[in-house]
């Protein structure tokens, strides 16, 4: 049985909120992810088949490998239609605010957020959520915000309305913020949740591969070229790094998403407990961690990156040059581990 987690105050003041509303804004993270576009999705599906005015307004594009998810043409891109976009934010009698924790993190369109006088209510799994929210269900332990909608419509008894669309949203969120089930995901009520899911029939395998097996020709060059000319393994620290250029993005025809899981890739070295991935993208670098064990990657990205996460799994984003990224790094190394010379080499052995 699945145990309740949120506390039915909360609980009942996002019900008492949704009785009086009939205009819903959601929206995420910038460049959102499997577990932002799942969240967002689902949430708006649900509250659609409650007889509400629910969209979806992320603060750019998502990446095409999420375009097999049901009604994902609705989510409304402020990068691509910001009219639209300021309409629907400016018009909203409530917000829902999904797998992000921090203004910052939906770029320009926090502005609009933060304009709007209406209630905001955070859904998210990410440590330190600022003070802007008037209903906070926070989990930094939970493995996904998926995770938290399901439990949000199971304590508010609206799971009758999670019918198969919603549930291939919920379900494809969760595999790929936990590596399909291999990180984040130790709670055992995870596994029940997802037996929920899966009763309703929403094909597992092919949700597997179409979220995160699934890559196009020039994304398998491009993570080919990245494993044997970019990776980088510093032995003495157990780390690797992984950086591309606008440049080499270019030359293989980078389309977002792309690069998706290439970061995990380096921890199936013997020896390297942590993996750091740097892409330049137009207005700064976007850097990925993940680790192994003990080694805490949210605490880097947080301090470094402007950013954050879970232990084994986090990102941010750096504000300057690509060198300057790359250099902060190896300045984190020092300090990391201040007996240890920084030294680097392209990776060509199976170990380190």
């Amino acid at each position: 049985m699945i145990q309740p987690i949120i506390d039915s105050r909360v609980i009942d003041k996002v019900q008492h909120l949704l009785n009086g509303v009939k205009s819903i804004a959601i929206t995420c993270h910038l460049s959102p992810d499997g577990d932002a576009i799942g969240s967002t999705l689902a949430l708006c599906h649900v509250l659609r088949r409650l007889g509400k005015d629910a969209n979806v307004v992320t603060p750019d594009m998502m990446p095409r490998s999420l375009l097999f998810l049901p009604d994902v043409r609705s989510v409304i891109s402020f990068t691509q239609q910001e009219a639209r976009a300021r309409k629907i934010i400016e018009a909203a009698q409530l917000i829902f605010c999904l797998d992000f924790n921090a203004l910052h993190r939906i770029d320009k369109l926090g502005q609009l957020v933060m304009a709007n006088p209406c209630p905001r209510v955070l859904i998210d799994h990410h440590v330190d959520p600022e003070p802007m929210f008037d209903v906070m269900i926070s989990f930094p332990d939970a493995s996904s915000t998926c995770e938290l909608v399901y439990r949000v419509l199971m304590q508010m008894q609206l799971l009758k309305l999670v019918d198969r669309w919603a549930a291939q949203c919920l379900l494809t969120g969760m595999m790929t913020d936990t590596g399909n089930f291999a990180y984040n995901c130790e709670d055992p009520d995870l596994y029940e949740i997802q037996a929920s899911l899966m009763r309703r029939k929403v094909g597992r395998q092919w949700l597997y591969n179409m979220a995160m097996n699934t890559f196009s020709a020039d994304s398998m060059r491009l993570q080919g070229y990245a494993m044997d000319q970019k990776m980088k393994l510093y032995p003495e620290q157990h780390a690797s790094l992984i950086v591309l250029t606008a440049d080499e993005l270019k030359r293989y025809n980078y389309k977002r998403g792309d690069s998706e899981g290439l970061v995990n890739k380096p921890l199936a070295i013997p020896g390297v407990e942590w993996s750091v991935f740097m892409r330049e993208d137009p207005e700064y670098v976007k850097v990925s961690c993940r680790s192994v064990g003990d080694f805490a990657v949210n605490d880097i990205c947080t301090k470094y990156f402007n950013g954050g996460g879970h232990v084994n799994a986090a990102g941010g984003e750096f504000y300057g040059t690509l060198d300057q990224a790359v250099a902060t790094f190896e300045q984190l190394l020092l300090e990391l581990f201040p007996n240890v010379p920084v030294n680097n080499e392209t990776a060509t052995n199976n170990e380190i």
